[in-house]
């Protein structure tokens, strides 16, 4: 005889299948989160598409062997279309993986096409940067120019510098570069300078009191843009990527061309980091994923900033070399000492303080 289940059984069943159905139509909805993957690396004195990723026109250029592998995070999430809560779920679980609420990587209300613009924004000035570094590394001059892109409401230089305006000299000394700027502006130690500049075709010389910052330094509270002049023609090839943060690996790709000998020996780097015309390495994101592209990718060493130390300790994948870097110059070091078979012992590190 078949046992009749009781109206009890029947709505614990109904309950039981509802809560399933609805879990898990929950983990197809669209969830706030951004998802951070190892992305593919890129070797900038080899080829893409075959093509040299850094080709130089006008200046002698040198053979290289090796690799100086930029690295690469796949971002997926956000304004680049939302991921599902399974796919936050399976990222959670995945140790090369990284999950971030979308308000902590996208300011509210950001367009795919806004992320798109900053990103070749970003990547284009980073070239200009690395350039400007690796010739700065060799001492080969080039010209920079500032121009005023825009003022901070209420600063010194409010209503007094104008978009446009081409920082030409301070206090009668020629300004060279932002370093230069820096060194004056500090120089007057708050007292009025003599800032001339290009506007409409003329020179003009205003009087612009700067202020102590909270960094220690005096400023005058405008936003610059640099443009420079290089002595050649060093093009990057390098599509569908973003950013700034391969800036020091573009630099020292282009001084391996443009110096006599191999830098690399014939080893497999890898490293990320942006990089000033001064050659300053900074921070950048998604730092454990980049090393785990650079270990999947075969890299036997990896630089990573100074800066990212915090997060490089304690993901460092099984086998692969890390060494901090500050500057390019150390940057440099790093790569000379361990493709002469030296010690990763006497170079930075993210494990021991330095």
């Amino acid at each position: 005889m078949r046992e009749r289940r009781s109206p009890r059984r029947r709505a614990l069943f109904v309950a039981g299948g509802t809560a399933l159905v609805l879990g898990a139509a929950g983990l197809l909805l669209p969830a706030p989160y951004v998802v951070e993957s190892p992305g593919p690396t890129f070797n900038t004195i080899g080829e893409t598409a075959s093509n040299p990723l850094i080709s130089i026109e006008g200046r002698e250029t040198y053979p290289t062997t090796g690799e100086l592998d930029l690295t690469t995070v796949y971002v997926s999430g956000g304004p680049n279309g939302m991921v599902s809560m399974a796919e936050v779920l399976a990222a959670w679980l995945s140790p090369e993986d990284a999950v971030l609420p979308v308000d902590f990587v996208y300011p509210p209300g950001t367009t795919s096409g806004e992320v798109k613009e900053e990103n070749a924004a970003a990547m284009a000035s980073s070239q200009e940067s690395a350039v400007a570094a690796a010739l700065s590394q060799l001492e080969i001059p080039f010209t920079e120019e500032l121009a005023v892109a825009g003022t901070v409401e209420g600063a010194p230089a409010d209503g007094l510098l104008e978009p446009g305006d081409v920082l030409l000299r301070v206090d009668g000394k020629p300004i060279e570069g932002m370093d230069s700027l820096r060194q004056a502006l500090n120089d007057s130690e708050g007292n009025p300078a003599e800032i001339t500049v290009r506007r409409n075709g003329g020179e003009l010389t205003l009087a612009v009191t700067p202020e102590l910052s909270d960094s220690g330094a005096y400023q005058m509270g405008a936003y610059l843009s640099i443009d420079f002049t290089f002595p050649f023609e060093v093009s990057i090839a390098l599509e569908n990527v973003g950013g700034a943060s391969a800036g020091t690996m573009f630099a020292l790709g282009i001084i391996d061309k443009l110096t006599p000998g191999e830098l690399t020996n014939g080893r497999h780097f890898a490293g990320t980091g942006t990089i000033d015309a001064s050659g300053n390495v900074g921070a950048i994101g998604g730092v454990a994923q980049k090393m785990v592209g650079a270990k999947d990718s075969g890299a036997e060493f990896f630089l990573a900033p100074e800066a990212n130390c915090g997060e490089v300790a304690g993901n460092i994948p099984e086998g692969l070399v890390v060494v901090s870097v500050a500057t390019l110059e150390e940057a440099l070091t790093a790569v000379e000492t361990l493709a002469s078979g030296g010690s990763a012992e006497t170079l930075g590190s993210c494990t021991d303080g330095a």
